[in-house]
């Protein structure tokens, strides 16, 4: 059944031909995000009334041949969309950051055991695995790696796992690259990150109206943040994703827990479609390929992102 679902994958991709007037690239371009710097990031990222619907790679997306966490894969993702990517950087034994989203090597690589085992020159002898479990040629990368090879092309959102705050702001700073976003879990750690920098974006969870409050109580400016409000409407997060626009702060709902589980591509698209319909601004899904597919029919002909889009040779 598993497999039978990437092969389905792998011919809608190759059906795949515009998302309303943007379009998809051929094989040797790609689909990129004009962010410069922190200004244009911020622009890029403010709610409106007409924004365009905005998708988000988790970890990349799922593509048969494609692993999770690996360069390979987001630019695999931009040859046929414009898309931001949330990416999972962990420590090794020597304490580099890299990208991987288990604290275990087992199911996304040809290694066994705990990450955190392996010092980094010794992880690069492994190799990526693909969603159906193949092995691929590709290599783990680090979080370096990624926000450079990034810059001028898209915007890496980097989850919370076990990297120190201090470390990941380290390196952002040695990256010299202000569009990127980070995601925090409170508004502690929010207003850490602000203190080392009042440029940096972040992608809060705000998931309940208590958490809402504890944000206004921190002082966090609603011009720095987009909001993750969980992976499915209910009646409270309708409330916040109100409260959240109105202040200009893009909402968004992950589909990878929820919708990208259901049966049929049938499915999936109408939720997909219904997830915009319904408000958000943003839908971060394992599947991006197929979002960008269900919602062309929904995509606004101009919207302030549009001046953002280009597209640029592999």
């Amino acid at each position: 059944m598993i497999k039978s679902f990437f092969r389905k994958q792998i011919v809608l991709l190759g059906l795949l031909c515009s998302v309303s007037g943007i379009g998809f690239a051929q094989n040797k371009e790609i689909n990129v995000l004009k962010v410069k710097n922190v200004k244009d990031l911020k622009a890029f990222f403010k709610h409106s009334a007409n924004h365009f619907p905005i998708i988000s790679g988790h970890r990349g997306g799922m593509t048969k041949g494609f692993p999770e966490n690996s360069m390979e894969t987001f630019a695999n993702t931009l040859k046929y969309m414009p898309s931001f990517f949330e990416i999972d950087p962990r420590l090794t034994k020597d304490s580099v950051a890299v990208l991987m989203h288990d604290a275990t090597l087992d199911r996304t690589t040809n290694g066994t055991g705990k990450l955190a085992d392996y010092t980094y020159a010794e992880l690069q002898k492994l190799r990526l695995r693909d969603p159906e479990g193949n092995v691929t040629d590709y290599k783990i990368p680090t979080l370096k790696e990624a926000i450079l090879w990034s810059k001028g092309k898209t915007v890496m959102n980097l989850d919370k796992k076990d990297v120190p705050l201090e470390m990941t702001a380290r390196i952002l700073n040695e990256c010299n690259n202000e569009a990127v976003m980070l995601t925090v879990h409170n508004a502690k750690q929010a207003k850490f990150y602000l203190e080392q920098n009042p440029n940096w974006m972040l992608s809060v969870h705000i998931r309940t109206k208590k958490a809402y409050d504890e944000y206004v109580k921190a002082g966090i400016p609603w011009e720095s943040i987009i909001a993750y409000i969980g992976p499915e409407y209910t009646p409270e997060n309708k409330d916040l994703m109100k409260l959240l626009q109105e202040k200009g702060v893009m909402v968004m709902i992950s589909s990878a827990p929820t919708y990208d589980k259901l049966t049929t591509a049938e499915e999936r698209a109408k939720a997909y479609v219904e997830i915009f319909k319904g408000g958000a601004d943003i839908l971060e899904s394992d599947l991006p390929v197929e979002v960008a597919e269900a919602i062309k029919g929904i995509v606004p002909k101009k919207t302030p992102q549009h001046q953002y889009f280009g597209k640029e040779k592999l």
